[in-house]
């Protein structure tokens, strides 16, 4: 990694755009060419494909400076490269004027590649991606020494809460415009609060914290490579799994379709030498997990969809993510007024 550079305080007045290009004129490595904007996700970043010596590389602009020493996708980096997780290399930095050049993995999504892929190949997939959910979470001692800013956050009962209020707030408010009765509301936020009192009470470990299949790009070599991963964190062992089997799926799995990929985790993770989970304990964690991920999955879904205008994206997942929420919500046999508020709003859609 080069150009490192310190940030100052101050914010931008010049474009994403133009910080970039006046950057790649200096950087030694770089080279005349083209400067591609790539469409962004759920961010605030820009990014760009850039000319990088003999070939390309993604540029990531912040719209603020940073310090590099504490910025969490660099701290978070450090962590996986030091614990053999594949992420993008980090080929320079200037906090300065928000940027980040890193290695360009192409354009190949483990989302995409399952519109094409056989069912055979998407299954290898499948466990190479949750072989490294375990290689991360074998990584919680490793965060803890290295000091990394994934071992002090968590999802804690505070952040899994804000993430269902979240929910609330842009399902009903924001994309179908409810005014939720008062003592409906007060029903629902007290069993929203029991789902995450029990989820923050289980033992946690190292999460990835946005592990799916448009997080996953498989490379030149057809291996897994991890992106996004800023947001790493502290959580239930369950979290990352559920994270990526349920994620933006246009159709609802069955519950029972999910066991051999819950139990190919507890084996990859007895492999990695990490403590044996109960599967009973486990499954059941699963399904809570589901039932909070899947929220706020759908919070997400739903203000991308009606509050910042990206609907094309998101909003065609809400309705098969609820699907899986009111699955899991009934084999539990608790949340009776989600579950009700759920399938009053399903038969609608």
């Amino acid at each position: 990694m080069s150009l490192v550079k310190p940030a100052t305080s101050s914010s931008f007045k010049a474009s994403a755009a133009q910080r970039l290009s006046e950057f790649l004129e200096k950087a030694e490595a770089s080279r005349p060419g083209e400067i591609y904007p790539l469409t962004p996700d759920a961010s605030t970043r820009e990014y760009f494909r850039v000319p990088w010596k003999r070939g390309t590389a993604v540029a990531a602009v912040y719209p603020e400076p940073f310090d590099a020493e504490v910025h969490p996708y660099l701290d978070v980096s450090r962590l996986f490269i030091a614990a053999e997780i594949p992420v993008p290399e980090i080929h320079a930095v200037d906090g300065e004027n928000g940027i980040i050049v890193q290695e360009d993995l192409g354009d190949r999504q483990l989302f995409h590649l399952y519109e094409t892929a056989s069912e055979e190949d998407c299954e290898e997939l499948r466990e190479q991606a949750i072989n490294l959910i375990a290689r991360i979470q074998r990584a919680t001692e490793l965060a803890v020494e290295m000091k990394s800013i994934a071992s002090r956050l968590a999802f804690d009962e505070a952040k899994l809460s804000w993430e269902l209020e979240f929910f609330v707030e842009h399902y009903f408010g924001s994309l179908r415009k409810e005014t939720l009765r008062h003592g409906e509301s007060a029903e629902l936020k007290a069993e929203l609060n029991d789902l995450a009192a029990d989820l923050a009470a289980v033992p946690r470990v190292l999460c990835h914290r946005d592990f799916h299949a448009a997080n996953l790009m498989v490379d030149r070599k057809n291996h897994l490579r991890v992106i996004d991963h800023q947001d790493a964190r502290m959580g239930p062992a369950s979290y990352d799994l559920v994270s990526f089997l349920l994620d933006r799926q246009p159709c609802a799995p069955s519950l029972a379709e999910l066991r051999h990929h819950r139990l190919y985790l507890l084996e990859e993770r007895r492999l990695s030498g990490l403590s044996a989970l109960d599967p009973d304990e486990f499954a059941r964690e699963f399904r809570l997990m589901t039932v909070q991920r899947g929220l706020k999955a759908t919070g997400t879904f739903s203000y991308q969809t009606a509050v910042a205008g990206r609907g094309a994206t998101y909003e065609a997942f809400i309705k098969s993510t609820l699907e899986i929420v009111l699955q899991s919500a009934e084999w539990l046999e608790r949340f009776p007024t989600l579950r009700r508020m759920i399938s009053s709003r399903l038969r609608r859609s």
